[in-house]
């Protein structure tokens, strides 16, 4: 390969460097968002990668983001974890932060679980409930498809009518009916982050149509869109929408709830994963 590899070598040298140093092939991705990281516990013999042993990778700066890569099983299925993800406020290109999906695609995924920490949008929402994600708006500056690179990995123009599959939809709704948990739907809205929300920026989003706010998530699920892989996503949601008198939202506050939500988010992950 070239001393200047493109884009598309990048992510061939990493996929291959993976392959070297991992046993099985699984086709299925869960990406854990903030303080979601207990679910590595569910894996079985994991193997586990450094993001900076990976050629090209970038490396995660988020408390509550580890920066491994995890293969390891679920029941009898093998699947990857990511622990720790990229986000664009942290400085990284779009391009960047899906780094990690097209690299996996080159190694045979098909299917990806999106997890995330968000912000409630929705005032019937509560601090600690579980929003599966039925649509987003996307309100990044850019886009993860821009650019000619991005046409290595599908077509330009991806139909985006339904992000989220809908059989898999279906399917959580069932499971969470059977395990007794009590699962929200709704829209998320992608922004840059990393500055929190105003009251009238919150005001705004609801008008637009949002459920739960975060930095994340919605890059990810339109590369996985282009590349054909199957995708469902949850939101752990951490605050109402606006906060009480004399309180405000921060970082710490939002881990902390992810983590105690966390369990009940595992639990049916692990049994959409197995059924």
């Amino acid at each position: 390969m070239s001393s200047n590899p493109t884009y598309l070598e990048q992510a061939q040298q990493a996929a291959a460097y993976i392959r070297s140093v991992t046993l099985g092939e699984a086709d299925t991705l869960v990406i854990l968002g903030s303080g979601l990281g207990g679910f590595v516990e569910e894996l079985v013999d994991a193997q586990v990668v450094s993001y900076a042993s990976i050629p090209f990778f970038p490396t995660s700066t988020v408390e509550g983001h580890s920066g491994e890569l995890l293969l390891g099983k679920v029941g009898e299925k093998l699947i990857w974890v990511m622990s720790g993800r990229f986000h664009y406020y942290e400085g990284y290109e779009l391009e960047e932060t899906v780094f990690p999906l097209r690299v996996l695609r080159l190694l045979g995924l098909e299917r990806l679980v999106v997890s995330n920490a968000a912000g409630g949008l929705n005032p019937e929402f509560s601090a600690g409930d579980m929003m599966l994600i039925t649509d987003h708006i996307d309100k990044f500056p850019s886009n993860t498809l821009r650019g000619k690179e991005a046409m290595a990995f599908g077509v330009r123009f991806p139909d985006m009518s339904e992000p989220y599959d809908t059989e898999w939809i279906n399917a959580a709704r069932t499971l969470a009916e059977k395990l007794g948990i009590s699962l929200r739907e709704g829209v998320y809205v992608g922004v840059t982050g990393p500055s929190l929300e105003t009251k009238a920026e919150i005001n705004y989003y609801q008008i637009l149509g949002g459920d739960a706010v975060g930095m994340s998530t919605v890059p990810e699920v339109i590369a996985a869109q282009q590349m054909g892989i199957k995708v469902i996503g949850f939101s752990v949601i951490t605050n109402e929408c606006m906060p009480k008198d004399h309180q405000s939202f921060s970082h710490d506050s939002v881990v902390e709830v992810a983590k105690k939500a966390g369990m009940m988010m595992q639990k049916l992950v692990r049994r959409l994963l197995i059924a």
